[in-house]
This record gives C-alpha cells, structure tokens and sequence, in this order.
C-alpha cells in the first residue's frame, strides 16, 4: 500500500469517474428500450442499473479523501526491555502506521481470487537528545551523524468477495540481536449490507476520535496514541453506519487485543493498553523489575461515536463525540475501570485542513497496589510497558495542506503539517507530558516518506536527555520523561526520517 486514502494519488480518483460517467451513459441508452418493455422489465433493469451504480459510488468514495489522514507512530522499544538493568532508557523505533483497513489504498502485488496480499518495509533515521550510558563508537541516535535502523516487516491481507469483507495484518520488529518481536496488528472479517453499512467481529480498531489516527497527520501521531485513545485495536464487534449527515459507530469488546511474541510479559502489541507487567515500586520511588506479575487486563469495552458533517457550508466541517467505558480485571490489586469522552472537529478549507479535539479520561483504580499508587496505571505497547497518569485532560490540534505534484514526474504529492498535543495530569506532582511537531509526508508511488521534527517533555519516544546533562533513570518512577510522573520535564528533540515501501 502506498500511501492514505486522502493522499491518494489525483489519478486514482480521476481513473474511476470514466467508469461511473460510462455508467451513466448506458442508463441513458437503455431508458429508451426499456421504455417499450412492460413496466417489470423495467423496473428490474432500472434496480439493476442501481446497484451498478451503487458499486461504482463505493469504489470512488474509497478513493476520496479522509478527513484525516493516518498518523503515524509505530513505537517500537528496541531497548525498552532491558529492564532488568534498569538503567537503559527504551530506544524507540517509531514508524508511520499505514494500517491495512477500510481506508487504505488496495495492493496490486498479488491477488488470489477475492484476496488481495500485499505488505511494507521501512527504514528508519533518528537525530535527537539521545544519551548512551557510556562512549560507543559509531553512529547514535544521538551524535555522531544519527543513526539508520533497520524497522519493520509486515504482512496485509484484503478480503473482498460480494458482501464478506475482511483484513488480517502481522508485523515483525527487528530490534537488535535477540530482541526482536512481532505481533497481529488488525485481524477481522467482516459484512458490508446493501446500505454501506458494516460490521466487523475481531481485532480491530476502536471508534474513538475524528478519525482512525485522531487528528494526526504526523509519524509520532499526537498524545492521545499514549494513553491508548487513538489507532487503538482491540478485540470485539464494531457496526459502522451513515443516516443522512451522520457517521454512527458502536462496538463492545471483551478484551484488549492481546500480547504476542517478545520479552515482556504483556506489551507486545501495536497499540497500548492498560496490561500486567512485572515490576514493582518501593515507598521511595525506587523501580525493581522482573518481580510478581501484577496490573490490569482490559476487559467488557463499550465505544459510541457520532459525527455529524456540515457539507454545504462556506467551509465543510465534520463536528463529533466520542464515548468509552470498560472494566480492568487486575492482578495482585482490586478490579478497576476506566472511561474516556472526547469532543473533535475537522475543518477542510480546500487543501488545507484544521483538526482539533479535547479528551477526558479517568482511570479508576485502588491505590493498594504493587507500584503504590492510584494515579499511575501500567500501560505498554511495542514490548514494553511503563506508567501512565490516571486521570488528565488532552487538548490536540493540527493544521495540515495537502500540495499535489502533477507538474514532478517523481512526486506525487507533499503534505506539510505542524501540530501540538499534551496530556495536562491531575495530579499536581506531575509534570504535564507536551508535544510538539513539524514535518511533511512525501509520497511518490509505493514509497511514502515522513521527515518530522518533534519538540517534547514528556514523550519518551523523543529523545532521553536529562537535568544536569544525564540521562532518563529508568530506576525511579519520577526519573523519566514520561507519560506519568514526567519527573524529567526536560525539553527534548529528535529529528526523524522514515522511508517506507508499500506492496
């Protein structure tokens, strides 16, 4: 796949109106004869020539844009599970998430009858406030020219026969010598009816947010991926339908998507969650790893969503709410549950669009618990799980212009961005966990690039530095510039480059 649905390259969309207005040619021509047949005959041709259009208005609506494209963190902790050590910050390899859904683009690599295969590789180049805990020779993410990382395999499947419908994705992190680890990113099959609506029963993504990737259109995605309240799958049943101006979805998921194959005990999985993990946290603060399992298994999801699309208006806008309750099944602590509200919106201006959403959300757990108290929850993703706040508010906004290329024979298109998200905590001892981030997505054929610039002092994904030239102490709970504590509250920066190739 080469790229988002509201990238799509302007030849995509143009190939498909010949055949509707071809369509519509024929209903012309066949008006006549089928005014001199009896009035069944006529009907049936008429419900036939229908559904041909209905099927041709599915196929470019494919096509249109997104009102938001796909954001893009696939945080993968190449170090993060060296915790034994509890000394090594986790060495992200982030990467953009160009999931195989309802939304992307179809791959001509290989098709067997009603089943399209296709899949991705990507390469990553990190610059930032990256630390080592000793001198090394060579490059780093840090100095020394940065550092190129080998990132991620991955393997799509597409099916598509009449009304059944389903997509199966699996993907394999190569984080060093035996570190690596893979998991099922999206794995459901589904049922499209004669409305467009449909269901899907599995692992796939949570109705919460303006769109699949919240308002991002970055590679870091924004704050809300975090807390597990964007491009979130889980395991459960979705309904997804349009009536009139509304988009309407509603899901119920049993449990979280599961952890697959890695080091740590819970993590390994695309998206976070609220998950065991094995350590513990002493009345000074101090982290001790590989101990009893202990933390939360999500469990019993309710998800609503609404968006209602003002179309005919001088500037087209897409107004929503999203809502989310569940239950935590907890080991070695009392059951909890959590919940999460948000409201968003999507202004298009032409090229440009502004994105903006405001979330609440509250975890609700007993303080009696293996790290000590109620304000943190372990949360992990990418094989590696560390605290998160309890309860915070998160404000995100992104302003992004899509530039069509027609005019370079290398490129398709270019789509600067700038956003900014931040996860304000409740509790008043932690520090607030802000992001900024500047770049452009670069697509040309099966390859879509992202250059970002990200400027952040709670995101452990953006550099590692700390007060007093250290680094991140993965020893203390208040030691990290995180997504809890955010003990560090150091500014970091981290420039990054991810080239992707798309089959």
């Amino acid at each position: 796949m080469a790229m988002r649905r509201n990238e799509l390259h302007p030849r995509a969309e143009t190939a498909r109106h010949p055949a509707i207005g071809a369509l519509l040619l024929g209903m012309l021509c066949a008006l006549p004869a089928a005014a001199s047949a009896d009035v069944d005959a006529l009907e049936q041709r008429v419900a036939e020539l229908t559904r041909q259009l209905d099927e041709a208005r599915r196929a470019l609506a494919a096509a249109k844009d997104d009102p938001i494209g796909t954001g893009a963190l696939d945080a993968g902790a190449d170090d993060a599970a060296v915790v034994s050590e509890k000394m090594i910050a986790p060495n992200v390899v982030a990467e953009t998430d160009e999931a195989l859904d309802e939304s992307a683009p179809e791959s001509t690599v290989l098709k067997i009858g009603p089943v399209t295969v296709g899949g991705a590789m990507r390469v990553n180049y990190v610059l930032g406030s990256y630390k080592v805990p000793e001198v090394e020779a060579g490059p780093n993410r840090g100095g020394n020219g940065g550092n190129i990382e080998l990132d991620t395999f991955r393997i799509n499947l597409a099916l598509d026969y009449e009304n059944i419908i389903g997509r199966l994705e699996y993907r394999w992190y190569a984080a060093g010598t035996g570190k690596s680890y893979n998991f099922l990113h999206t794995g459901w099959l589904g049922y499209r009816f004669a409305d467009d609506s449909e269901i899907q029963v599995g692992v796939n993504r949570v109705p919460f947010g303006p769109g699949p990737y919240g308002v991002s259109q970055s590679w870091f995605f924004d704050q809300h991926y975090y807390v597990g309240l964007s491009d979130d799958m889980d395991l459960g049943i979705k309904y997804s339908t349009s009536i009139d101006q509304w988009t309407l979805d509603a899901a119920y998921y049993p449990s979280s998507e599961g952890s697959y194959f890695g080091r740590s005990l819970n993590s390994t999985r695309y998206s976070y969650d609220a998950v065991r993990w094995e350590e513990s946290v002493d009345a000074e603060g101090n982290v001790s790893f590989g101990g009893d399992h202990n933390g939360f298994d999500e469990r019993n999801q309710l998800n609503l969503r609404a968006i209602y699309g003002f179309a005919d208006t001088a500037i087209p806008t897409d107004v929503g709410v999203s809502l989310q309750y569940g239950q935590l099944k907890g080991q070695r602590t009392d059951d909890g549950s959590h919940w999460a509200a948000s409201a968003h919106m999507v202004n298009r201006m032409g090229p440009l669009t502004v994105a903006s959403q405001l979330t609440r959300y509250e975890y609700d757990i007993d303080s009696d618990n293996p790290w000590g108290t109620d304000t943190l929850i372990p949360m992990g993703a990418y094989d590696f799980a560390w605290p998160v706040a309890t309860k915070a508010w998160i404000p995100a906004v992104s302003v992004s212009y899509l530039v069509e290329t027609p005019q370079i024979s290398w490129l398709d298109s270019v789509l600067p961005y700038i956003e900014y998200s931040s996860i304000v905590k409740d509790e008043s001892s932690f520090n607030d966990s802000q992001m900024w981030v500047a770049g452009a997505a670069w697509a040309s054929g099966g390859w879509y690039i992202y250059s970002d610039l990200a400027y952040s002092n709670g995101n452990y994904f953006v550099g590692n530095e700390a007060a007093g030239g250290g680094m991140d102490d993965y020893g203390r709970i208040d030691g990290v510039g995180d997504f809890g504590v955010n003990g560090n509250d150091k500014w970091n920066y981290r420039f990054n480059l991810n080239l992707g190739y798309y089959f």
